[in-house]
């Protein structure tokens, strides 16, 4: 009864690769703004995150979408699902 356009489970980020001198792992830098509490004001917060990637297709500035999967190893949860800058 599952229909095969559903959506996969967990979250989806976007972000730039920093990183790629893993074998199949790339670094990718998540950047948001979090409004600070008592100031007011906007902060640009980034987070890396090392994602598994299996053709080891990721290069240095890609733009990429990452999802959040099963635990690959200790630090890595996400894989990357599409690379936006070879899509183009």
């Amino acid at each position: 009864m599952e229909d095969n356009n559903t959506q996969k489970a967990g979250k989806t980020l976007r972000g730039t690769v920093v990183g790629t001198d893993m074998e199949k792992t790339a670094k990718v830098a998540v950047s948001r703004y979090v409004k600070h509490p008592k100031y007011k004001k906007f902060i640009k917060q980034v987070k890396k995150f090392l994602v598994h990637d299996p053709e080891n297709s990721a290069t240095v500035g890609d733009k990429v979408v990452i999802r959040e999967s099963r635990p690959i190893s200790k630090n890595k949860n996400f894989v990357i699902e599409t690379n936006e800058t070879t899509a183009k």
